[in-house]
Parts: structure tokens; sequence; C-alpha cells
């Protein structure tokens, strides 16, 4: 038997809790979540599976949504409500700010950011510290990530990945010629906007490339994309961003990082010492000048990588080029065959004659 009073009360209750109106990211749906959570809090939207935040006001920005995390801090969909624009608004973790290193990490990025002028780069455009919370304001890129892009599809069109890894090392290049390693390549760093331009993120772990980076008492990065010279504990190059590009585009292209195993210790170990299985080898749709590429910039002896970005970009150049003549090739003649005008019938009337010209 329904207890309606029970009901009843249970009605007033939820109508008598304070509700804060938010428009959901994923679905667009203007959604009720309870006033009681905190800035930053999460619930579930009622329309879709997304989650939404307590909006939270860091001097005249809105932050909305969470967009991602990382090991220096966490990035937010913001909006300035002077300027009247929608930003990505990274704030640094609360322990690493009390840390004289992860203080010097934060503005280290910051630094590397801002002296970063090119398309494929998410542009900085302030950074600063409120209310002893430390925060960057970024250039907003919001259709996803390649991660997300692998993760939804399995595998990405090799075109895409070409185009992607053309930009993306062009982008490299000009952080190597203001003396700056990434030190983090990997799929979640890497963002589209609207146009769909990949922009390259996270230079929290930028670092000088003078005569090379010794880091020997920590090893930074993705274990799935690590170069095999910086397990080796090895002065760091431009060779093993390069190698974590490739590592990426491996990953799009095949839907697959190069070593897989359960332990997170095996995957390092094949870094080290288990041959790459070339791309083509995995899915053979992929071409071998895809492949043969992706496989040299993952050369675990860095001296017979590319010895430049210019040189790796003209390899994946020439890839795409080839791989551009090839479609063609496959659809020119099924054109030609959709577009050749049947042969035209004449009627075998005596007296009837065709006109020429």
């Amino acid at each position: 038997m329904i207890d309606f009073f029970a009901v009843s009360s249970e009605v007033k209750e939820t109508q008598s809790k304070p509700l804060k109106l938010v428009n959901c990211f994923k679905c667009g749906a203007n959604v009720f979540i309870p006033g009681e959570l905190q800035p930053l809090e999460t619930t579930g939207c009622s329309k879709c599976d997304a989650e939404l935040m307590m909006p939270m006001m860091l001097e005249h920005f809105e932050l909305k949504a969470k967009v991602a995390a990382g090991g220096m801090g966490t990035v937010y969909k913001a909006s300035d409500t002077v300027l009247q624009r929608d930003v990505a608004i990274k704030l640094m973790q609360p322990e690493l700010a009390e840390d004289e290193e992860g203080l010097e990490s934060f503005y280290a990025e910051a630094r590397a950011v801002a002296q970063l002028n090119h398309t494929n780069i998410i542009n900085l455009y302030q950074f600063g510290k409120y209310n002893d919370q430390l925060y960057l304001v970024m250039e907003l890129a919001s259709a996803g990530s390649l991660d997300r892009l692998i993760d939804a599809h399995q595998t990405v069109s090799e075109l895409l990945v070409l185009d992607v890894g053309i930009k993306i090392a062009s982008a490299l290049d000009i952080g190597l010629k203001h003396d700056l390693l990434h030190r983090d390549i990997k799929p979640g760093n890497i963002l589209f906007n609207m146009d769909s331009e990949p922009k390259l993120i996270d230079f929290g772990l930028a670092c000088k490339s003078e005569a090379g980076v010794d880091y020997s008492e920590q090893i930074w990065g993705t274990p799935y994309y690590i170069a095999p010279e910086k397990l080796r504990r090895e002065p760091e190059t431009f060779l093993a961003d390069m190698y974590s590009l490739a590592g990426t585009l491996y990953h799009a292209l095949t839907g697959h990082t190069p070593f897989e195993a359960p332990q997170i210790d095996d995957v390092v170990l094949a870094h080290l010492n288990t041959p790459l299985t070339p791309p083509h080898r995995v899915i053979s749709s992929i071409s071998e000048a895809t492949s043969e590429v992706i496989a040299r910039a993952m050369d675990k002896v860095p001296a017979s990588r590319y010895q430049s970005y210019d040189e790796f970009i003209m390899a994946l150049t020439a890839a795409r080029s080839q791989l551009l003549r090839s479609q063609l090739t496959q659809v020119q003649p099924a054109r030609r065959a959709r577009l050749q005008p049947a042969a035209e019938e004449v009627p075998k009337k005596k007296g009837w004659f065709r006109r020429k010209g």
C-alpha cells in the first residue's frame, strides 16, 4: 500500500531544496542540479550521462565544466564575463602550489606557452593567482581530444592521422626553436577546436633542451608512449618527443598503443626490448609508406630516427601525398565507369542518317 503522506512529504522536501539551473555541455539541455553542491562539485545530468558541475567564479571568470585533469592541474571550460568569450582555465593542484618545485613547474608552463606562437599550440591569454589559487587562462579547444576520438571510433582515418602528425610535429619544432621539449606527448594532450584544427596542450612538463636534459632522479611521461632513452635515464633530446608523437599516431591508426601488456612494468620493458609491430601489420589497410614513417620515428635507437622535425614532416607529407594518389587511382576507374555514356542507338531505316558536327 502506498503511503501518500510519506510521498507528499518527500516531494515537498525535494521542492524545498535550493536548485541551480545549469546548461549541459554535452546534450545542451538546461538542467536543475542540487543547490547545496559546493563549487566545482559534480552530479549526473538527468538527460544524458554527462557530469554537471556547480559553477565557480574566479575573479571575472565563471568556471562551468571540467574538461581534463593532468599531473599539474585541472582544466575547466569557463566564460570570461568581461570580454564575453569562452576560455579554458587550468587550476593548479593545491598541493603542488605549496611546493617550490610545483610552483616553478606552473610558471615554467606559463612562460613556455607564452613565448610560442603557432596555429597548433594552445594560446595563453594570462596567468595569475587569486585567493592562493594559481591559474592559467587559455584558448578553448572545445571539440574534444584525440584520445576521445580514438575511444569513440577505435581507429582514426589514416589521412587525418597524417594531418595531425604533420601539424603537431610543426608545433614541436617551434618549441624546439625556443629550446623547449614538451616531454608528455599523448592523445589526451592533442585537442581539436571547432574548425577541427589540432592543438597541442599541457606544457606542464616542458623543459629547456639545451645540450640534452638529464633528469636521472625522475622519469616524466606517459608509459604507453615513452621513449626508451628516457627509461634508460639518458639525457633527453627532441627525439624523445618525436618517439612519443609517433607512438600517439600509431595508437590513433591501429586502435592499440604500440606495446600492450597487463602490467605497466611490462609495457615499459617492451619499449626497451620488444621489436615494434609496424602499423600495416596490425591493420592491413594502412599504407606501408605511413607505416614505415611511424616505425622509423619509433626506432629504439635515437640516432636511427629522423634527425630533425623538418625531415620527419617531409616523410609524413610524402606518405600523405602517396595515400591521396592511391585513393584517387582507386576512385577514377569507378568514376569513369559511372560517367561513360551509353552507346547511342541509331534507327536503321533507309534514308535516315546522323549529322556530324
